[in-house]
Order: C-alpha cells, then sequence, then structure tokens
C-alpha cells in the first residue's frame, strides 16, 4: 500500500491507543480522520498531533449508526476517499458476573459490538467503491486467556464479537480486496487505568512488563499495510498468551 494521499480513520482516537495510532499514521504520511464523544477532548487530541491541514476531526457515539456514516462521509469530502479504519473506541470494565445488570450489558453492546460493526459497515460501502482497503480492529487476549481476578465478562462478550467478526469479513470481503485483522493487546499502559497499578500486571507476561501504546501502533500499522494478510488476530502481550498455550 503507498502511504502516499492514503487516509485512515482511527476511532476512540482522542488518547491512549487511539491518539498514537493517529500519531504513527500521521508520521507515515497518512490523512487521518479522528473520532471520540467528547469533541472537546477531540480537538484537544488534534492540538497535540498538530498537522491541522491532515487531520479531520467528527465527534459523535459510535454506537449511533449515523456517527459512522458522518465519519466515511467526512473522510471523503475532506481527503477523497477511505483506506484503512482503525476500529480503536471501546469501554472495559471489571464487575463479577453476578452483579452485571441489564444496562452493563447495553453499555458494553452498544460501544464495543454495534459501534464496531457499523463503523465498519460505512467504511466497506466506501472501499468497495475503491476498489480495496484494509479494516484493523482492537481485540484483547483476555477472550483466550481470561484471569481469575479480572472479572470482566460483560466486556469480553462485546470484545469476543468484535474477534469474530474479524474473522468472518476476512472471509466474506477476501473478494473485494478488503483485508480484516485485529491486533489483541494484553496489559497495556493506558489512561484507562485511572490510578489503578498498572505494572503489577507486568508479572503475567513472558517479558515480565507491560506494553507500551507505541507497540501497539506498531502492529496496528503493520496489519494495516501487509498487503498478503487478513483474517488474523495479533496478540501483542509481552508473551503473555504464549506462556499461556
Amino acid at each position: 500500500m503507498s502511504k502516499q494521499n492514503k487516509t485512515v480513520l482511527v476511532t476512540g482516537s482522542s488518547s491512549g491507543i487511539g491518539l498514537d495510532i493517529a500519531r504513527g499514521f500521521l508520521e507515515k504520511g497518512f490523512n487521518t480522520v479522528l473520532n471520540a464523544r467528547n469533541e472537546q477532548r477531540l480537538s484537544d487530541a488534534a492540538r497535540t498531533l498538530g498537522n491541522e491541514n491532515r487531520i479531520a476531526l467528527v465527534p459523535g457515539d459510535i454506537g449511533d449508526k449515523a456517527t459512522g456514516e458522518r465519519i466515511v462521509r467526512t473522510a471523503v469530502n475532506r481527503f477523497g476517499g477511505v483506506d484503512v479504519l482503525v476500529n480503536n473506541a471501546g469501554i472495559f470494565g471489571v464487575k463479577p458476573f453476578l452483579e452485571n445488570t441489564e444496562e452493563d450489558i447495553d453499555r458494553f453492546i452498544h460501544i464495543n459490538l454495534k459501534g464496531t460493526y457499523f463503523v465498519s459497515q460505512a467504511a466497506v460501502r466506501q472501499m468497495k467503491k475503491q476498489g480495496g482497503g484494509s479494516i484493523v480492529n482492537i481485540g484483547t487476549v483476555l477472550i483466550a486467556h481470561s484471569i481469575a481476578g479480572v472479572p470482566a465478562s460483560a466486556a469480553l462478550i462485546t470484545k469476543g464479537g468484535v474477534h469474530a467478526l474479524t474473522t468472518s469479513l476476512a472471509s466474506e470481503l477476501a473478494s473485494d480486496n478488503i483485508r480484516v485483522n485485529a491486533v489483541a493487546p494484553g496489559m497495556i499502559r493506558t489512561p484507562l487505568w485511572g490510578d489503578a497499578d498498572v505494572d503489577a500486571y507486568g508479572g503475567v507476561a513472558l517479558m515480565n512488563r507491560v506494553g507500551e501504546v507505541q507497540e501497539i501502533t506498531e502492529a496496528v500499522f503493520n496489519l494495516a499495510t501487509a498487503g498478503f494478510t487478513t483474517g488474523v488476530i495479533l496478540p501483542v502481550d509481552g508473551g503473555y498468551v504464549h506462556g499461556r498455550s
């Protein structure tokens, strides 16, 4: 994939992994469409990144189908097309199984699953017109290797759906020259941890440390531009999965 005049869409890109993914693609010469629910935080992120002539902002809730359509429309109007979609937006939460409410389940489905599904749908319609494209979803290694001390069934059933969507679309869209892959992060240092001691989880990885956001960015960019790779769910976890397989 030539990077000149290419455009990437990154959902959930106002902080953490999403913001760094946007940084990485900008540095590689991509035009970048940023999305997040909070308009002010999105604007702040854009100022942090610089390169304003190659950035477009689309605030909105991706669980609303119209938001995905607006993201794609903005990319086409501003930069001429959609080449890569990174479905990064998502939420995670720890709560014992018996304490989860209907509202909890609905919230995870709305953002993690419904949001990813409908943004992808909007992007694929445009990619088909252009003759191809690439989607990279963000999942989690906890789908295959859960941790007893991290009870997150409500979040994980939806992230598991993202993994399933990845492999299903890879098969369905290959004939349209659209590749679909996913990165499954392990324990990564992001603002989602709040005041918690993320380094305390470093020991679950063979490399005996947590990951940094730029290490997810490297993997995402690799999958986005690897022309003969599709249907892959790539653990980026310092050996967490390997150590338990």
